[in-house]
């Protein structure tokens, strides 16, 4: 078996200014579930590659601080990037479970459940990248139909990590008045 292809992303997404792509095509059918009939929430239509798959689990194990196991919060074969005490420095909305920021769905679905900064989420949703999870909110990042989507995906991870290290992130009109109420005598 071949091991994946670990290439330079040809796209960088800016926490500042995401400038994030518009996804072409409808989005794909998903799973919904909700607080009375709890199940998981998964893509069902347009599904990844295992190549895809493998490639972004290959990448963000080379990130520093990370370890990819088991997910606390999804499915079975589900391999989530978790960082170590040391790394895991971000906001507590930084993290899915303990010190878990994204997951990479098994083979047959390829999306990924990922905790970004307010703003890209807002925007990858906007865009047409994923939808919230009906119940945490959490977003589910489509699986990606191809190379140049891999990249984009790739740098949502990123996004996801630096967000969970403590990278700063902008502040919003909304956080910077906060912080100035809260500094002003």
């Amino acid at each position: 078996m071949n091991s994946p292809s670990i290439t330079r992303p040809s796209v960088y997404i800016d926490i500042a200014d995401p400038q994030l792509s518009t996804r072409s095509g409808p989005a794909p059918l998903t799973t919904q579930p909700n607080p009375d009939l709890a199940f998981p929430h998964q893509q069902l239509t347009q599904t990844g590659s295992t190549e895809f798959g493998e490639v972004l689990v290959a990448r963000g194990a080379l990130l520093p601080g990370v370890d990819v196991r088991d997910s606390c919060v999804s499915v079975p074969g589900a391999r989530a990037f978790h960082l170590g005490a040391d790394f895991a420095v971000g906001p507590s909305d930084a993290f899915q479970c303990r010190t878990e920021f994204a997951h990479v769905h098994p083979a047959g679905d390829g999306s990924l459940h990922m905790k970004l900064p307010p703003s890209v989420h807002h925007d990858a949703i906007a865009k047409g990248w994923g939808e919230p999870h009906p119940i945490s909110g959490t977003l589910l990042v489509f699986a990606p139909r191809d190379r140049h989507e891999l990249e984009i995906i790739w740098q949502l991870v990123i996004t996801s990590y630096r967000y969970a290290i403590g990278y700063p992130v902008p502040a919003t009109e909304e956080r910077a008045e906060r912080v100035d109420a809260e500094t002003t005598p």
